[in-house]
């Protein structure tokens, strides 16, 4: 273990407990202000098991019965989301009193009243609330999202092909067996010619998802002309089960292409990346683009998928005319687009290189809390037109 490893360990751990801390005294001092009484050691108990639930559930959860390692993981990812808001709440409430002292635009018995910390606190359980309870909803209400591409080469007898994708899906402990049944409904009324499944499908800290049955059967409804074809992201390499989540899929009849390509009916090429994680998850780096599209007839439509829509400029250099991928979430919570932005050339939707387009789609699952705002889960439509 590194030391610059060990010293980032540290720093994010001390602001993590530093950040708690600001939001467990907040909450203090609305609460007891509310009840007189209150028992200090009670709330900062209760407090301290909320805000370490995911720890709990990382370190101790194998130990326990199924059931409560649910429950530590389903509160510790709600926390995360608590983490990240009730700050911006409460400093958004602290800035529009200190405006009132010089505006006096608020009424008294809330600027100045005993009561006012009693306010700020309700008011901002009343937001932090509205936004888990929004969030939830949309993220359960995943939508179809439609983008016509034209690709300027012959495709054999074909003239157009609907190609079907969905990422990030996330399956585990947060996003179970009935999200996935969900998604292959969808999927299935669409009518795909292809469907591809661009990273991140598996993503499970006790492992439990690889012995349903349920999550291998699902995949196995999934029907399209061409087949379904998948690729591995980050969260696979994270999860130290990338292995496994090949072998599901396979066995589920969805071909993982990891650096590899194929040919389908004399038509058009599909090839797949391994994530550019492995590395960094003590696997071999990736070959370049163009020693694993050696032998395809560049004649001849190249459909890829690359979890993380990084280096675009390799694909197009290399000939690819539709590369499709997520990874991004699109920032998932409000306000990490503008962070997804700076980072990828396109974090969302549709681009078009030079001759090249790409689609990035915000994903169909969520990581860590489940909950999307800002943005909505889909299921992406690509009809392709190809024009000799």
């Amino acid at each position: 273990m590194s030391v610059i490893f060990v010293a980032i360990a540290i720093v994010f751990v001390s602001l993590y407990g530093l950040l708690c801390y600001y939001v467990g005294l907040r909450g203090r001092q609305s609460l007891l202000r509310a009840a007189g009484r209150a028992s200090v050691a009670v709330y900062w108990t209760g407090f301290w098991f909320v805000a370490l639930s995911s720890v709990l559930a990382l370190i101790v959860g194998k130990l326990l019965p199924p059931f409560f390692h649910d429950v530590l993981a389903w509160i510790g990812a709600y926390w995360e989301a608590v983490l990240i808001y009730v700050p911006l709440i409460l400093a958004s409430i602290d800035l529009i009193r200190a405006a009132d002292r010089r505006l006096h635009f608020l009424p008294t018995r809330i600027s100045q009243g005993k009561q006012s910390a009693l306010y700020a606190g309700a008011g901002a359980f009343v937001i932090i609330a509205s936004i888990l309870v929004y969030g939830t909803w949309n993220a359960l209400h995943p939508r179809v999202t439609h983008y016509d591409v034209t690709i300027q080469k012959p495709a054999g007898a074909l003239k157009n092909l609907r190609i079907l994708m969905a990422a990030d899906l996330h399956l585990g402990t947060i996003v179970g067996q009935n999200r996935l049944d969900q998604m292959v409904s969808t999927m299935n009324g669409l009518n795909p010619d292809l469907i591809l499944l661009p990273g991140d499908i598996l993503d499970d800290d006790s492992g439990r998802i690889f012995a349903e049955p349920g999550v291998g059967d699902g995949f196995q409804r999934l029907h399209a002309k061409f087949g379904v074809y998948a690729v591995p992201g980050n969260h696979e390499y994270i999860s130290g089960r990338n292995e496994e989540a090949a072998k599901l899929l396979t066995a589920s009849g969805v071909a993982v292409l990891t650096d590899r390509y194929v040919k389908i009916a004399d038509s058009f090429y599909v090839a797949g990346r391994d994530d550019l994680s492995t590395r960094q998850s003590g696997g071999r780096p990736r070959p370049p683009l163009a020693t694993v599209l050696q032998g395809v007839d560049r004649a001849l439509p190249v459909i890829l998928l690359d979890h993380q829509p990084s280096n675009l400029g390799e694909a197009l250099a290399a000939g690819v005319d539709l590369q499709v991928s997520g990874h991004t979430h699109r920032g998932q919570l409000f306000p990490f687009q503008y962070l997804t932005r700076r980072i990828y050339e396109v974090d969302w939707g549709y681009l078009k290189k030079g001759p090249m387009n790409v689609v990035v789609t915000c994903g169909y699952g969520t990581w860590g809390p489940p909950i999307r705002i800002g943005n909505h889960p889909e299921i992406v439509v690509i009809d392709v037109q190809f024009v000799p």
